[in-house]
């Protein structure tokens, strides 16, 4: 397998897919493109750069992806301007089925079901890699962003899919302000869709998931009151007051998004040691233009769910990344196997500009693909997918991180 990685930020987005592709093909010294993934910032006129990318490969080589706020490789890390990112991949042994469906803002889990017959009985799949419209309806003056949700989505991929492989993917956003979004669909683009890529060959995927959030204070809520994405009532009150009594203050609800404080979930034992890995957390997105309730990036949370306030922890953060990205690397090569390629899909709320760090965290995944000459594509996205706990689930404020290995 040859990677090549090309990375520009240019406003001139025709020029800008142009260059992107000829850096990966010159990167990667790439003869015979298979497939391109590639992303590119909310300001970039996505066909016009999608126009680019295939000018020096030709239209038949399939291009998944969309929209990011910002691009991540082995050298660059931006998410100002125009940036954008592409892997080139060449490979003999590498069998791959692209497929695309829409109108998800309709109805995710049919748009799933949708993508999944169209990709089943066609290989006997190692990985799917899945990208889709997070943005259902941007943010209006009189109301907050409505997001497509995961769960739907990935409960109609694997109901029809009939395979047992990791999903792992995202969803797409392109800016901090929730704007709409586009998807490039193998041969189109196109926005509320859907788009994924079955993978099969002489390889093999390992991925990691980092995380950053810990208990406020350990203290279990219920939600007593809940429609789809919007939370208003925890433990007969209204979350907004308790947010407010927390925070000491509104500020907080003038944030798109939260930037401190997530609702998270303990899928490991109640009052045993806290474990990063059993833990998911809920970005909030907004809140009501009422403030009767708030936003959240998922609409997977119910009544009767037991709670907890997370709190962002920088430290924990830098410290899962640099821990999980090194350990997954020696695995890889406990077992005799050569790392060739990454991607990391890492969630914009952990740029150092919301964050708030002085660092950026996704510079821990650079410099460690660096010590061990591996190509990295990455970008910053809504929700992040991947298998955690026995099934492959939507993930906020993590990076998921994907290495494909070949034997040495």
């Amino acid at each position: 397998m040859k990677i090549g990685i090309g990375y520009s930020n240019d406003q001139d987005s025709l020029l800008l897919g142009k260059k992107v592709a000829e850096k990966a093909i010159k990167n990667g010294k790439i003869e015979a493109p298979a497939m391109i993934i590639a992303f590119c910032g909310g300001r970039v006129d996505h066909e016009a750069y999608f126009k680019g990318l295939q000018t020096p490969v030709g239209e038949k080589v399939p291009i998944i992806g969309g929209s990011a706020i910002g691009i991540i490789t082995n050298e660059h890390l931006s998410y100002e301007g125009f940036p954008a990112g592409a892997a080139i991949i060449e490979s003999d042994t590498l069998e791959h089925i692209e497929s695309s469906a829409n109108n998800l803002h309709k109805d995710e889990k049919r748009a799933g079901q949708r993508l999944a017959e169209k990709l089943s009985n066609t290989i006997d799949g190692k990985l799917l890699l899945m990208f889709y419209d997070s943005i259902k309806k941007p943010p209006t003056e009189n109301s907050p962003p409505v997001i497509n949700g995961s769960p739907p989505l990935i409960e109609g991929i694997e109901e029809k899919l009939k395979l047992t492989v990791p999903i792992i993917g995202a969803g797409l956003v392109g800016d901090y302000n929730f704007s709409a979004t586009k998807q490039f669909c193998g041969s189109y683009v196109e926005s509320q869709c859907v788009i994924g890529s079955l993978l099969a060959g002489d390889f093999k995927p390992h991925f990691s998931i980092m995380h950053g959030c810990v208990p406020k204070d350990g203290i279990y809520h219920t939600i007593t009151r809940a429609e789809g994405p919007v939370l208003y009532e925890v433990d007969g009150k209204p979350v907004i007051d308790m947010i407010d009594e927390q925070y000491g203050s509104k500020e907080w609800s003038t944030q798109l998004p939260v930037r401190r404080l997530t609702i998270g979930v303990n899928y490991g034992e109640k009052y045993g040691e806290f474990s990063e890995n059993q833990f998911v957390n809920r970005l909030i997105a907004g809140v009501l233009p009422n403030r009767e309730g708030i936003l959240l990036f998922e609409p997977d949370l119910a009544e009767g769910n037991e709670i907890l306030f997370m709190l962002r922890n920088n430290k924990l953060m830098m410290e899962s990344v640099q821990k999980n990205t090194a350990e997954l690397f020696k695995t890889i090569i406990a077992k005799g196997e050569k790392p060739v390629f990454g991607l990391y899909i890492d969630c914009a709320g952990r740029t150092a500009l919301i964050s708030e760090t002085l660092t950026e965290e996704a510079s821990e995944v650079q410099n460690i693909f660096n010590r061990y000459n591996t190509r990295l594509l990455g970008f910053y996205s809504g929700v992040e997918v991947a298998p955690m706990l026995g099934r492959s689930i939507g993930l906020d404020w993590t990076g998921v991180l994907l290495v494909l290995a070949e034997n040495n």
